[in-house]
């Protein structure tokens, strides 16, 4: 450990695809509720791919926080380190955004310039399908031990110790924020999610 290490804490997916979100909600909801020193960024990389390269090159230890299929139970959590994180995002890719973020990190490798150290804390998805839709309960409840984890690892291993928020803040617009997001999804009649039964009973007749 380097006193002053440049830290990017990451969240990455999909908030439009239920379980597919985590990694952000996480994020989110570490911001919201704690503040570190200026050297930690906490950030919302959502499904940014390529774009998230400058980050990545200007940090020296990179947390990345996802949904990630194990093929475990799930709500299962796992903590992967250093060589084993491309691995593991590259293994069984549950969506375009784990393709795209395996693309960074083999860039920024090709570069030289892959932050020294990577920890992945990934839990594993109940629900991707639901468009639209929030966390499910089971993967909800492991954004607080998760946010435990992390916090653990900046105290312990790298000496940062976080505050409790007292401020209001966001790292995404009020619209999309959890609480605003799921709690305002319209109705499976309003949202038309299963699609128009007059086009489906046209395909299925024809």
């Amino acid at each position: 450990m380097v006193q002053g290490d440049r830290i990017l804490v990451l969240g990455i997916g999909n908030i439009l695809w239920a379980d597919e979100g985590f990694g952000v909600r996480a994020v989110e909801r570490l911001a919201e509720e704690w503040s570190f020193p200026p050297n930690v960024t906490l950030m919302d990389g959502g499904t940014q791919g390529l774009y998230l390269l400058p980050h990545l090159e200007e940090t020296d230890v990179l947390i990345v926080v996802d949904a990630i299929d194990y093929g475990l139970a799930p709500g299962s959590r796992r903590e992967i380190r250093d060589g084993d994180v491309p691995a593991f995002l590259g293994a069984k890719k549950m969506s375009l955004h784990q393709t795209g973020f395996q693309e960074v990190l083999a860039s920024a490798m090709l570069l030289g310039r892959c932050p020294a150290r990577l920890i992945l804390f990934g839990v594993q998805p109940e629900n991707l399908k639901d468009y639209g839709g929030g966390l499910t309960p089971t993967v909800a409840a492991q954004v607080a031990p998760t946010l435990d984890g992390i916090r653990r690892v900046l105290r312990d291993e790298f000496g940062v110790a976080g505050e409790p928020r007292t401020a209001e803040v966001t790292l995404s617009t009020a619209a999309v924020t959890r609480h605003a997001y799921e709690s305002g999804r319209p109705s499976a009649e309003d949202a038309c999610r299963i699609g128009d039964a007059r086009v489906l009973a046209a395909r299925l007749a024809g």
